[in-house]
């Protein structure tokens, strides 16, 4: 057992990696993929995002070193009433770093997306949040969160990407309310040259789901991410 990352290196630097298991995998299973992905995350020496089920945040932050655990939800509620809601200081004591908030499988209103990011900041959680259409991509920017995975929800977990200009478009979108966010592309994502065309697209990070989960090899797909990553960074601007 290793000791978890530091929890004031929130990690959200590009280019980076997610791993976002939802709720494919959890205990025993989920814990064999993390640490996969936390011996590759320092091999390559790339930040990289690591989601989990509430239930096992603490025990994938006490057997990770280089990953940024990730609460996959929580609520704007503070220490008190709140039953079956999810406490952001919980997710803190547990070791999450992060939270996802509004994917589209777990979407909020304008109003609750707002207070929950800013109880995520209170308790020191960066925020990354997701938003579907251009509309969406602008007026969650202008909430000011560290990061936010665009992705056009029909794209969501079948293989194939956006065939458009989705990636440039969002993107760019994001980046002129405000520069500083870290913008993830990941929709439909399942192979390197697939993280490799969002990057050259101006995309901070990559990575996925099922794209990851059900391939076969969970090393060589990981790597074959890590990979484009790298080659990207290393790549000179012209």
């Amino acid at each position: 057992m290793r000791a978890p990352a530091d929890s004031q290196d929130s990690g959200l630097t590009g280019p980076l990696l997610i791993v976002n298991p939802k709720a494919y995998l959890y205990g025993d299973e989920l814990v064999r993929l993390a640490r996969l992905t936390d011996e590759l995350a320092g091999q390559f020496q790339i930040p990289t995002i690591f989601t989990a089920q509430h239930a096992d945040l603490r025990l994938l932050s006490e057997h990770t070193l280089d990953l940024t655990i990730t609460a996959q939800h929580m609520d704007p509620i503070v220490p008190g009433r709140g039953m079956g809601h999810v406490l952001p200081e919980a997710l803190v004591d547990a070791g999450a770093r992060a939270v996802v908030l509004n994917h589209a499988e777990h979407a909020l209103t304008l109003a609750e997306l707002d207070a929950t990011m800013e109880r995520a900041r209170e308790v020191g959680l960066s925020t990354i949040v997701c938003a579907d259409s251009d509309a969406q991509c602008r007026a969650v920017a202008h909430l000011g969160p560290d990061a936010m995975i665009c992705e056009p929800t029909a794209a969501i977990g079948t293989g194939e990407m956006d065939a458009g200009d989705y990636v440039e478009r969002t993107t760019a979108i994001v980046k002129d309310v405000d520069p500083s966010i870290l913008v993830i592309q990941a929709a439909g994502v399942s192979r390197g040259a697939d993280v490799a065309r969002v990057l050259a697209q101006g995309a901070g990070g990559s990575g996925g789901t099922s794209g990851i989960i059900k391939h076969p090899d969970w090393r060589e797909i990981l790597s074959e991410m890590y990979t484009a990553i790298r080659d990207h960074a290393t790549t000179p601007t012209r």
